[in-house]
């Protein structure tokens, strides 16, 4: 195993990703969070570095508030991928994040076994995050559809669901996937983890500062 790929085992899972980057940044002054800068990159560069080492069948990503700017940036970072970034625009993000899921979920039409939803305000989330919820889908006990990591009891992101929930969840109209774990328990494995990436996000300056991100 190394640094910069996924373990033999979950290399052989198909993995989709769907990636939410259609808030308004309402508490950043109405910045997109999305292209917030790390080390020189915008968020939306260092996460899809990231998952390129597990050649996602499908990335999705979902733009809504700020559509113009973060599709712009998709463009400028699509021709170094070599699985490339396809964008669904939200017409009517206002109506929430529930709305930019269901609408990445029904934009799905690539084959996979797995789903990565990522949010695109975390900073700390890249290689090692991925590969420890692909491990614990793998180990995962029968009946469990769903990983989730939780630290100190807080629920975190990203979140893998196995293509049966993502089926399910779509045959239903209007669900979402908050919404099926919340119905769902029995299907939802905690992954208990001491890694508070999962749990880390950016939502005031003081989180900009925290994580020495930059707005330019």
């Amino acid at each position: 195993m190394t640094s910069s790929g996924p373990s033999n085992q979950a290399s052989h899972l198909r993995l989709a990703v769907l990636l939410l980057a259609a808030g308004e940044g309402s508490r950043l002054g109405a910045h997109p969070k999305a292209l917030l800068r790390k080390d020189g990159q915008t968020l939306l560069g260092l996460f899809s570095g990231a998952i390129q080492g597990f050649a996602p069948t499908e990335y999705i990503v979902v733009t809504g508030f700020h559509a113009g700017v973060i599709e712009s940036e998709i463009e400028k970072i699509n021709g170094s991928l070599a699985h490339p970034i396809k964008v669904i625009q939200n017409p009517a993000p206002e109506r929430g994040q529930a709305s930019s899921v269901r609408l990445g979920l029904e934009s799905l039409k690539e084959e996979f076994d797995v789903l990565l939803v990522a949010l695109s305000d975390q900073p700390e989330v890249g290689v090692r995050e991925v590969r420890e919820l692909l491990v614990a889908f793998l180990n995962r006990e029968t009946g469990k559809e769903i990983i989730l990591p939780m630290m100190e009891g807080r629920r975190g992101n990203p979140v893998l669901f196995s293509r049966k929930a993502i089926a399910e969840i779509l045959a239903t109209p209007g669900m979402v996937c908050r919404k099926y774990m919340d119905t769902h328990p029995d299907k939802v494995r905690a992954m208990l983890t001491s890694n508070q990436a999962f749990v880390m996000d950016v939502d005031t300056p003081e989180d900009i500062q925290q994580h020495k991100l930059s707005l330019t």
